[in-house]
């Protein structure tokens, strides 16, 4: 029983482990398909009014992307903590009903061990809202980041007489980078902000919140 419940009891703590290298990457737009490698490096001019742009390199550069980072880091670890103690509890809860079984009659060990299973389901159904509340805060922040970005974009886009802005992983480019515009950008968002404070995402008290509306 004592290996079955703690198989059991990780799968919550397994499946926020698995993820966390997601949050250990710098935040950044979700991946499009990378641009084939050049043959040789293009050697062209630059050309006027033509111009390209990396979100994933502005957000990853940033002094907010990093700090995004830093917070989602630190919230991921909250979570961690607070399904290892929860694992750690059931798992001392199983050593002890094992040491015990000998001395319980068949109702009282079958009534703890169905209390102790209902604790593992609690703590696996904890694991996957905490990892849903994760990834939603992940994406407000991201999106608060993307509307402190986005008038910076056109503002550097005018002050550079850019005609077309183009994704910079997709296009491959000569000019000597004198067409991309991120790293004006990245000037610009880190004068504008550093930081912004935000906590994790409570789902569960959002699906809860219409009920008790209505019950007024």
């Amino acid at each position: 029983m004592n290996s079955q419940i703690q198989a059991m009891a990780g799968g919550a703590l397994a499946l926020l482990l698995a993820s966390s290298s997601a949050f250990a990457q710098q935040p950044a737009a979700p991946a499009r398909p990378a641009a084939a490698p050049a043959a040789a490096a293009i050697t062209g001019p630059a050309i006027p009014g033509l111009c390209v742009f990396s979100v994933e390199g502005a957000v990853g550069s940033s002094k907010v992307g990093a700090h995004v980072n830093t917070r989602l880091q630190q919230l991921l670890a909250q979570v961690q903590a607070e399904l290892t103690g929860l694992r750690t509890a059931i798992e001392n809860e199983d050593k002890t009903l094992a040491a015990q079984r000998a001395t319980l009659d068949a109702t009282t060990l079958e009534q703890r061990a169905a209390a102790l299973q209902v604790r593992v389901n609690d703590m696996q159904r904890r694991g996957q809202l905490r990892e849903r509340e994760l990834g939603a805060t992940e994406q407000k922040a991201l999106a608060r980041v993307g509307q402190e970005l986005s008038p910076l974009v056109q503002q550097v886009a005018n002050q550079r007489q850019c005609s077309v802005v183009l994704n910079r992983q997709a296009v491959v480019l000569g000019g000597g980078g004198a067409m991309d515009i991120t790293p004006a950008i990245v000037t610009a968002l880190d004068a504008k902000i550093s930081q912004f404070a935000f906590e994790r995402e409570r789902l569960d008290q959002q699906a809860a919140a219409p009920a008790g509306a209505t019950a007024r």
